[in-house]
């Protein structure tokens, strides 16, 4: 199983995301939870591409839930993370593909299919956005960046809390920006356009590929209390260039 045939099967989702009458065939999972024949169809999609690549390996997906897994190595799978913003073809929507091998994640993929953008990371091996290099900001403080920000869409009863965090690193930082999908969110930090993102709750297929972005690339993510995530749970999410960690966590 090689990287450049895993992205090649990943990019091909194109097709799906561009397909706008099946964006529109939507259910509703929850408050402002919803699922897409896109989503659906990109993860069996995948499910049999990578099954076929590596037949060994399970797969947890976001439209099966969060479920016991038996084994030690799966794919963690978001095929749509920003699925509202597809259904308004609000055009902040990604594909988020992970592999989980023996209590880390040890390969990630982010692909926007909107510009062309493949983010990839290996354990070990550094980040990379279209096969070129790519590393945190320089920002020494939150005063010398902008920070993106996850509302927690799901959980609404957090809002109240959420929005003051949200004013205080609105106050400390040069800006905020909502993108409406997390590992986007993530691949911008990774990327450097950003200094740190973070999000009350977000699931493991949300993260999990753009954690291992962020930190190939030299930053630092942790929950809000400063622990290592817990990749097989739902949890808070800080992602920062390492420099403002502390400065953005304690502002949660």
């Amino acid at each position: 199983m090689e990287l450049e045939e895993i992205i090649t099967l990943v990019k091909k989702t194109k097709t799906f995301v561009e397909n706008r009458e099946m964006a529109g065939h939507i259910k509703i999972k929850g408050p402002a939870d919803y699922v897409t024949q896109v989503d659906t169809d990109i993860q069996k999609f995948l499910a049999c591409g990578l099954g076929k690549l590596a037949p060994d390996i399970q797969f947890l997906g976001e439209e099966e839930g969060l479920h016991e897994m038996s084994g030690d190595t799966y794919w963690i799978l978001d095929p749509i993370d920003g699925t509202t913003n597809l259904i308004h073809d609000y055009q902040h929507s990604v594909v988020s593909l992970g592999l989980y091998e023996k209590g880390e994640i040890t390969l990630g993929v982010v692909y926007d299919p909107y510009r062309e953008d493949v983010y990839h990371a290996q354990k070990g091996k550094g980040s990379f956005l279209n096969g070129r290099p790519i590393h945190v900001s320089e920002a020494e403080t939150l005063s010398e960046t902008i920070v993106t920000i996850g509302t927690s869409p799901y959980d609404r009863e957090l809002t109240e809390i959420n929005f003051q965090r949200f004013q205080r690193v609105f106050e400390k930082s040069q800006d905020i920006r909502r993108t409406g999908s997390a590992a986007l969110d993530l691949a911008y930090v990774a990327c450097g356009r950003t200094g740190g993102f973070f999000e009350a709750l977000l699931s493991p297929w949300d993260f999990a590929a753009g954690m291992l972005l962020v930190t190939e690339a030299g930053g630092r993510v942790t929950n809000f209390a400063g622990d290592p995530l817990n990749l097989l749970e739902r949890g808070s999410v800080v992602a920062t260039n390492g420099k403002v960690h502390e400065e953005l966590r304690g502002l949660m």
